[in-house]
């Protein structure tokens, strides 16, 4: 027997019993997507969505073009994504703009432990890539 799996609406519902540590918003568009505030993380925000059998958590990190040696840091990101646990880069565009951005995925039908842990260890990740990672081609 299969696990049911999460649409939108029951997972807003049931992050938003996880109190003050996420503040959950619907973001108009065309495809359901909810907007969650990482309260603990310095209100970073984190975009979910959920289709078919796969969560998807995601955050934008920087502007591509604000990246000092781009074409040497992408190709650190491709052979060391390692160092980034359960997440994985993109570049997404935005307004015309690229932008770095961090993704997670999980099964649609995760327990919303798993959901809000994926949102938890996607949030760490980011903070520590706009940190250690950016530092570290900066110069």
């Amino acid at each position: 027997m299969l696990a049911e799996t999460w649409t939108i609406e029951p997972l807003a519902e049931a992050l938003r019993a996880f109190g003050d540590e996420f503040a959950v918003d619907a973001v108009a568009g065309d495809e359901p997507v909810l907007r969650v505030t990482m309260r603990d993380h310095g209100d970073l925000a984190v975009f979910l969505s959920a289709a078919g059998d796969q969560i998807v958590v995601s955050t934008l990190l920087w502007p591509v073009d604000e990246q000092q040696d781009v074409d040497a840091f992408n190709r650190f990101l491709l052979k060391a994504q390692k160092v980034v646990p359960l997440s994985n880069f993109a570049i997404t565009e935005v307004d015309g703009r690229d932008y770095y951005e961090l993704i997670g995925e999980l099964a649609a039908a995760s327990p919303i432990e798993m959901v809000a842990l994926e949102l938890r260890v996607l949030a760490d990740n980011a903070i520590s890539a706009a940190g250690d990672l950016r530092t570290a081609f900066a110069a």
